[in-house]
């Protein structure tokens, strides 16, 4: 089984996936003093209307991937709340899988990643904890109304190292 090791998050390297942000050391400018920070064209689009979060808890023992999924309209954040995790991504392509371009990275507890449409992903993964709690953020029901899972064949299947 081919194994994939997880780098530190950057933004050059996560650029062609999407992008992320800092939740607990927040940048951006000041309404009045330090209690509110603005992030302008952070979380926006033009698929918006009602957004959904899903608290999720997934079990370090699920590092071995054998499927992604990808949405055709709308991008996806993850906020990773009590451990750093690790995410997979894959560039977009015509309905079928590219598992031999996963990158893996670490993201640090924190902080939201907001994965480009159409980017192949699954669920994160806990990097320390037994299980990482996370939340998603995606506009309403897109979960039924725009989510294509792929199960991998087994040839395809990865192992994430870090």
């Amino acid at each position: 089984m081919r194994e994939l090791k997880a780098t530190k998050i950057n933004a050059a390297d996560f650029a062609p996936f999407g992008t992320f942000f800092s939740m607990t050391e927040p940048e951006g400018y000041p309404l009045h003093g330090e209690i509110h920070k603005f992030y302008p064209d952070r979380i926006s689009g033009t698929c918006m209307g009602s957004i959904g979060f899903s608290p999720i808890a997934v079990h370090k023992d699920e590092r071995i991937v054998k499927a992604a999924e990808y949405h055709t309209t709308t991008w996806e954040g993850i906020v990773a709340l009590d451990d750093d995790m690790i995410i997979h991504v894959a560039p977009a392509s015509a309905g079928a899988p590219v598992p031999e371009l996963t990158r893996a990275f670490i993201v640090p507890k924190g902080t939201m990643v907001k994965i480009n449409t159409a980017i192949w992903h699954l669920c994160p993964l806990p990097l320390n904890n037994e299980v990482l709690h996370a939340m998603i953020i995606l506009p309403e029901c897109t979960y039924a109304n725009d989510c294509t899972v792929v199960d991998f064949e087994e040839k395809d299947w990865f192992k994430i190292t870090v």
